[in-house]
C-alpha cells in the first residue's frame, strides 16, 4: 500500500505555494481579538469571484491566508487572488447534525448520517456498519485521551465532532478519494486529509449489506479482512485524533515518524477482543516482523531529518515498521523523553518552516542522544520483543 504521507504531501504541496514567504510568527489565529481571527475573503479565480468565511489559521508575510471553514476544512487562498477581506464576529456554535448535513450536501446522492457523542459519520452503506464503525472510533477516542493524560500530556476535547465518511463501493470511494489523492486512490484502503480534517474510508469486507441486523460485529471479525480493515481504520482514526486534541497542529511540521510512529501503535488488532480492538498496549506484529526483516544499521538519523523513506513507495513500509518500532522503544524506555519531545511538536504553528538540523536538533535535545548513539540500545530492545507472544 501507498504511504499515507500522501495525502500529506498534496496539501503541503498546494498550501506551500502560498507560504514560501513565511508565516507571520504572530498569526490572527494566536490573538484574543475575534475581529481579527475570523475574516469574509472574496477570491478571484478563473471560474470568478467566490467568497469565503472561516478563521484565520496562518497569514503569510505577503499575504496569503491559510482559513477554516465552518465545515472545518482548510482552504488556501492566494495573495493575488484577494479581492476584498474584511472581519467578521466568530460563528455561532453548530450542532453535531448541522455539520453533518453540511457535509452530506458536499457528498454525492445516498449518503446518510450516523451520529455518536463525540463523531458525525456519513455513510451510503448499512447503517449496521456505520454504527459497528463509529463504536470503533469511540473506543478509540476514549483510550487515547486516557493513555495520553496518564503518560503525563494534557490533550483536550476536541473542539468539533469528528468527521469520518465511509463508502459502501470501493470504486465510489476511489473517484471520490481522487480529487484528494490522485491517481494512487487506488492504493490507499482509507486516510485522513489534513485540509479537509475528515476519515475517508470504505467498507472492505463488503458485510455491510448483507449480514443480519445485530450481527454485523461478528460478521466482520470473522472474515480474513477484518484485522486489516481494523488496523486502517484506527490508524486514520489515531491521526485525526492527534491533530483535533492539541497534540499537533494541522499543516504544522511534526516529523512523519512521530505522526506515523503514534498511528501504528494504536492501530495494532486485537481479534479476540470486542470489536478486534482492546486499545493500546499489543505489539504490533506485523511491523515487528517487518521491522526485523528490513531494517538496516544507521537507518535512524535520516528518518529524524527527513521524510523522504515515506514518500517513496520504495521504502515506506520500511519506514512505518521503523517508526512504530522507534515509537515502541521510546514508550516502553525513555517515556518521558518523548512526551517532551511531543509537547515540542505540539507547539509547532501550521506551515511553520523546519530543516533537517532543526529536526536532528529537537531529537537530540529531547532523547538526549543523537540518532546513532540511540540505536545499539533500540535494535536490542526490539530483537527481544520476538519472545512477546499474545
Amino acid at each position: 500500500m501507498l504511504s499515507r504521507r500522501h495525502a500529506l504531501g498534496i496539501a503541503l504541496a498546494t498550501a506551500e505555494t502560498v507560504f514560501r514567504g513565511g508565516v507571520r510568527a504572530e498569526t490572527a489565529a494566536t490573538t484574543d481579538d475575534p475581529a481579527a481571527t475570523y475574516a469574509r475573503v472574496a477570491v478571484a479565480s478563473a471560474d470568478g469571484v467566490s467568497t469565503f468565511e472561516g478563521r484565520i489559521v496562518a497569514e503569510a508575510v505577503d499575504g496569503g491566508l491559510l482559513l477554516q471553514l465552518a465545515s472545518q476544512r482548510y482552504v488556501v487562498v492566494q495573495p493575488g487572488g484577494i479581492r476584498s477581506r474584511e472581519p467578521v464576529a466568530p460563528p455561532a456554535a453548530e450542532s453535531s447534525r448541522d455539520l453533518g448535513r453540511r457535509i452530506l450536501a458536499e457528498l454525492p446522492a445516498g449518503f446518510e448520517l450516523h451520529l455518536t457523542r463525540h463523531y458525525v459519520v456519513c455513510f451510503n452503506t448499512s447503517r449496521d456498519y456505520a454504527k459497528w464503525a463509529a463504536a470503533l472510533f469511540e473506543r478509540l477516542h476514549e483510550a487515547f485521551g486516557n493513555f495520553w493524560r496518564q503518560a503525563g500530556l494534557e490533550p483536550r476535547v476536541a473542539d468539533e465532532p469528528l468527521v469520518a465518511v465511509i463508502f459502501a463501493r470501493r470504486a465510489d470511494y476511489e473517484a471520490y478519494a481522487a480529487r484528494d489523492l490522485g491517481a494512487t486512490a487506488d492504493r490507499i484502503a482509507g486516510y485522513y486529509n489534513f485540509l479537509s480534517n475528515r476519515v475517508t474510508t470504505y467498507d472492505l469486507t463488503g458485510s455491510g449489506a448483507t449480514a443480519r441486523p445485530g450481527r454485523i460485529g461478528d460478521e466482520i471479525l470473522s472474515q480474513p479482512e477484518a484485522a486489516g480493515l481494523v488496523s486502517t481504520l484506527v490508524h486514520e482514526a489515531t491521526h485525526q485524533m492527534v491533530y483535533n486534541t492539541g497534540l499537533a497542529q494541522r499543516l504544522a511540521p511534526v516529523p512523519v515518524w512521530l505522526n506515523e510512529g503514534i498511528a501504528t501503535v494504536f492501530e495494532a488488532p486485537d481479534m479476540r477482543a470486542a470489536g478486534g480492538w482492546r486499545g493500546l498496549g499489543q505489539i504490533n506484529r506485523n511491523r515487528l516482523e517487518r521491522f526485523r526483516t528490513s531494517y538496516q544499521a544507521g537507518s535512524l538519523e535520516p528518518l529524524i531529518r527527513g521524510d523522504e523513506a515515506f514518500r517513496n513507495t520504495a521504502t515506506a513500509l520500511d519506514a512505518y515498521a521503523t517508526a512504530w518500532a522507534l515509537t515502541w522503544f521510546f514508550l516502553e524506555t525513555r517515556k518521558p523523553r518523548l512526551i517532551g519531545y511531543m509537547r515540542v511538536q505540539a507547539a509547532k504553528p501550521a506551515l511553520a518552516e523546519d530543516s533537517p538540523d532543526a529536526r536532528l536538533r529537537e531529537f537530540t535535545d529531547a532523547f538526549g542522544a543523537a540518532p546513532a548513539d540511540l540505536e545499539p540500545a533500540f535494535i536490542r530492545h526490539l530483537s527481544r520483543l520476538e519472545l512477546r507472544r499474545p
